[in-house]
């Protein structure tokens, strides 16, 4: 790992995606931070142009620096989408430097954007890891645990009532069946009422029955009496 000046405002560190920049003191905004440098490439030699690696940084559409080296301590500037410096890139000078867009604090991880077409060709194959998007990505993952969870309640609610309402079911059933037994045992207790109301009806009338014959003998006896005193 290269050996940075003290004086420097920024030191090499791990980050989340391995190595990266992080100041050491407050950088304000404006400020020119480090330069990028490496190697002059001119893409109209053939073997400049063939030349390929990450760190490849075009000035203009045939300079490039080839800022691969270790002592080019920029390249350890990682990418980010909402970054806290830019490239200010001088084609005339042939040079790029990195300076601060807004106030940077001790401890502050240094990036810029690497423009649209490294992040096509290395950072969206494998997903962009700056702070910014993982920021996104863990909103992302709250919002689906919560639309689970939202899920998860709705149906346990959904559940319960149809719990509540099998039970409610079941009490009506009861409730239902309780009030034919009891209108069964009406219909038997006024059935065995009539059945003894017409036993005595039955009665009555044999008894009275055998009163009017009674009456009917007592009737006979008397008037055949006068019959055999007439004969004497």
């Amino acid at each position: 790992m290269p050996v940075i000046s003290s004086n420097k405002p920024y030191r090499i560190g791990r980050s989340r995606t391995g190595l990266g920049l992080f100041a050491t003191k407050p950088i304000k905004k404006g400020a020119r931070i480090i330069r990028y440098f490496g190697p002059l490439l001119d893409s109209r030699k053939r073997e400049h142009d063939e030349i390929e690696n990450k760190y490849l940084f075009e000035l203009n559409g045939r300079w490039t620096i080839d800022g691969s080296a270790r002592k080019n301590i920029a390249r350890y500037i990682n990418h980010s989408c909402r970054p806290n410096a830019e490239s200010d890139v001088r084609p005339r000078e042939r040079k790029i430097y990195i300076r601060a867009i807004k106030d940077i604090e001790p401890g502050d991880e240094i990036n810029y954007d690497y423009g649209t077409d490294y992040f096509k060709i290395f950072l969206k194959p494998i997903g962009c890891k700056c702070d910014s998007c993982e920021r996104k990505r863990r909103k992302a993952r709250a919002e689906v645990r919560a639309e689970r969870g939202q899920t998860k309640v709705q149906a346990k609610a959904r559940a319960g009532r149809k719990a509540n309402e099998a039970d409610a079911g079941a009490v009506t059933a009861k409730k239902k069946a309780n009030g034919k037994s009891v209108r069964s045992k009406s219909v038997s207790n006024k059935s065995v009422s009539s059945k003894a109301a017409s036993g005595k009806a039955v009665k009555g009338k044999a008894v009275n029955s055998k009163a009017a014959n009674g009456m009917l003998t007592h009737q006979r006896s008397s008037s055949a009496r006068p019959r055999q005193e007439m004969a004497g």
